[in-house]
């Protein structure tokens, strides 16, 4: 079940960037795919966290000149970063020789650490991209079944794929564990297994929400600066979503906090103790759930130029998720669980006050029908095939140096 959008989407890149980097966390498929499109280029593939692979770049511009004539896949490239100074050299050198692209393949594990190490290096010869799980598109149906079981398992492949429920959760259950006891302290954070889980469980609780630094700090023990070092862990490492509040200049009182939201439902289920559907429906976090589900999926197709935020005034006037799709197109989006979803007239009145000239409710049927004062209630699946036409986007969004997580 490879994502087929973004094999074509890289193959195409790689074609004229000299370098380009797929960043997404560890089991979404980025080997998988990368051993793809090595075969058909018939590339070195080099992996970093391999000893033996490792020990072949003790010098790497002489063994890297030696393959100047194919394409090399470096993964975990964030292992080893003094590599990105070496890649600019080379990739100076092959450009001088008139090669365009098709140099090297980065995979990664982080995003923003990574972006900082090579955006200095490699400035204007890198194009960077990231891969999420798989969203409702790539579904082989979309039915309520298919769409029930992607939003309670989330959507890394092993988890998606597996033959129960229980065996979903058991796989989620190791994944966790093993970012937090082997992968974090790999990346070079300095972390406590224990508390860290501790602070992603409390994510879970307050998914979708305004957080409050002092009350979790005084849980954890520790200053509200441990906090924020916590949090930017998990969001580098594309495990927490952070959505920036709307800052236009509206004349009202305006929430400024970011809301977090744990971007895959089947971490965010299994960290909850959610192991089955008819457990999620009767679960406090079910419409916060929802809501996560929808607005990472929307997110995993936009193109870079589109900007996500949501808007909340300090009188509890909202919208859940705002999409600035160009300097003339706002959208306004609700989001609802359930077949008959009730809009307040608050949303319509926040759309208002934000200039959104479309407006849309995003809930959990599958029929399409409009709800009055120009407002269109879809299902997910219908609204990303509307977004991605509208946009032209891929089911990968192609990332800048400068690019928020």
């Amino acid at each position: 079940m490879l994502k087929r959008c973004i094999a074509e989407k890289l193959q195409a890149t790689i074609e004229y960037i000299p370098a380009v980097a797929l960043l997404g966390p560890r089991q979404v498929g980025k080997t998988t795919l990368a051993h793809s499109i090595a075969k058909q280029h018939k590339a070195l593939y080099l992996d970093l966290e391999s000893p033996e692979d490792l020990l072949k770049l003790n010098d790497p511009t002489s063994f890297l000149s030696m393959h100047n004539d194919k394409l090399v896949v470096l993964d975990e490239i964030q292992r080893k970063p003094d590599l990105f100074m070496t890649l600019r050299g080379l990739i100076d050198q092959g450009r001088q020789k008139g090669k365009k692209g098709g140099m090297y393949l980065l995979l990664g594990s982080a995003s923003m650490d990574l972006l900082r190490q090579s955006s200095e290096s490699l400035a204007g010869r890198i194009h960077y991209m990231t891969m999420s799980g798989f969203n409702v598109l790539e579904l082989p149906n979309h039915h309520t079944t298919d769409l029930h079981a992607l939003w309670l398992r989330g959507g890394f492949p092993q988890s998606y794929l597996a033959n129960s429920d229980a065996q979903s959760m058991e796989w989620l259950e190791m994944f966790i564990r093993t970012y937090l006891e082997r992968d974090v302290p790999q990346m070079g954070f300095r972390v406590p297994a224990n508390r860290l889980r501790r602070l992603w469980t409390m994510l879970a609780h307050l998914q979708g929400e305004t957080l409050n630094y002092s009350k979790l700090a005084g849980n954890l023990e520790v200053d509200g600066k441990t906090i924020t070092h916590y949090l930017d862990i998990l969001i580098d490492l594309l495990l927490v979503r952070r959505l920036e509040p709307w800052h236009a200049n509206v004349k009202k009182r305006l929430i400024k906090s970011p809301r977090f939201y744990i971007r895959d439902t089947g971490i965010l289920h299994r960290l909850l103790g959610i192991d089955n559907h008819q457990t999620l429906m009767s679960n406090p976090v079910l419409g916060k759930s929802w809501e996560g589900f929808v607005i990472e999926n929307i997110l995993s197709i936009i193109p870079n130029h589109v900007e996500p935020y949501f808007y909340r005034t300090s009188n509890g006037i909202e919208i859940d998720l705002v999409l600035k799709i160009s300097s003339q197109q706002l959208w306004a989006i609700e989001v609802k669980y359930g077949v008959a979803p009730k809009i307040k007239s608050s949303f319509h009145q926040a759309a208002s006050d934000i200039g959104a000239n479309k407006k849309f409710v995003i809930y959990s049927g599958e029929d399409d029908f409009p709800i009055g004062q120009d407002t269109l209630t879809l299902s997910l699946y219908n609204f990303m095939k509307q977004l991605k036409n509208a946009t032209g986007s891929h089911n990968s969004r192609p990332t800048t140096a400068s690019a928020k997580y």
